[in-house]
């Protein structure tokens, strides 16, 4: 299976992933003897990694509580995934940490075999990540903050500037934390209007930990509660149209904003809220499928309107 040393490397990866590792189940991942896996044990706690094993019937070998090393190996999936995620923060509205992403990657590439480096080298200087124009930048401090209170379940202080509202005063219990429709959200409860309310992270100022802790509901699904407040406003209209392309095709050139896209025939419904029509049959058209619009009539008025706007644009014979 490896040489020597790279079965004695196999034990410190697996003991570091588990919280303990049986000899038995060692020695079967390794196709060796449980001698033998004692061999290794006794090789990595001669280089000082203090391994501590239990002998007998059952016997698990575990790393000293509080004990961790760096990675020391990675598969080429684990590789491309870390380079991949570390070019992804920009779309995350994350772009303050594009200086830590570029050290973090260099110190990726330096503990890679020759022939990972060059893979990821090669990735980093063939693939393009671009940011959407509609992703929403927010201060990592603030980020950092309210993973901090969540994290410990505290309540945070913050002044919220709404859209189109004074800024309020608010004391809040953050739930989650969610990256949805390029923007991110907090959700919890929140103490002022004694309900769950959602708050962009973009509006908050002077955030601040208290010492007040809660606890949070189990299980609570905060990508769902979010799809279900924001909601288009009461003069929007409910648009259903057929695309002539299956799902898989239309996932990430539709906003999933308010937007539903379910399999029907041999295309896709979508069923939305859209306030202002004219943008959204410039969107239809863009998709570049064919689709029929089941309602609302309003939006073939909208197709009329630009017809007759391109038709006044046509070139003259």
């Amino acid at each position: 299976m490896y040489d020597p040393a790279m079965r004695v490397l196999t034990v410190l990866e697996l003991l570091q992933g588990r919280e303990s590792v049986t000899g038995a189940e060692l020695a079967r991942r390794l196709e060796v003897s449980p001698r033998t896996v004692q061999r290794y044990v006794t090789r990595l706690q001669d280089l000082g990694i203090p391994v501590e094993g239990r002998r007998g019937v059952g016997g698990a070998y575990r790393l000293k509580p509080g004990f961790r090393l760096p990675p020391l190996m990675f598969t080429p999936e684990e590789a491309l995934a870390a380079a991949l995620g570390l070019r992804a923060l920009q779309g995350l509205g994350l772009g303050a940490l594009a200086p830590a992403a570029e050290s973090a990657g260099a110190k990726l590439t330096r503990c890679l075999p020759q022939a990972l480096r060059d893979d990821v080298r090669a990735l980093e200087g063939s693939v393009q990540l671009d940011a959407s124009p509609w992703a929403v930048g927010v201060e990592v401090e603030v980020l950092a903050t309210l993973l901090q209170a969540v994290r410990a379940a505290r309540t945070v202080k913050l002044t919220y500037a709404a859209h189109e509202a004074p800024p309020s005063e608010r004391q809040v219990d953050v739930y989650r934390l969610v990256h949805f429709d390029s923007r991110w959200y907090a959700v919890g409860w929140c103490h002022l209007r004694g309900q769950k309310r959602s708050f962009r992270v973009d509006r908050m100022q002077a955030l601040a930990v208290l010492d007040a802790t809660f606890t949070p509901p189990a299980d609570f699904d905060a990508a769902a509660y979010l799809r279900s407040q924001l909601r288009a406003p009461p003069t929007a209209f409910d648009i259903s149209v057929w695309l002539d392309a299956p799902p898989e095709h239309l996932r990430g050139r539709v906003s999933l904003w308010g937007s539903e896209l379910e399999p029907e025939g041999q295309g896709t419904r979508l069923r939305c809220q859209r306030e202002h029509l004219h943008s959204f049959a410039a969107f239809l058209l863009g998709l570049d499928c064919d689709f029929r619009i089941d309602s609302p009539p309003e939006l073939h008025a909208e197709f009329v309107r630009l017809h007759a706007r391109c038709t006044r644009h046509l070139p003259l014979h």
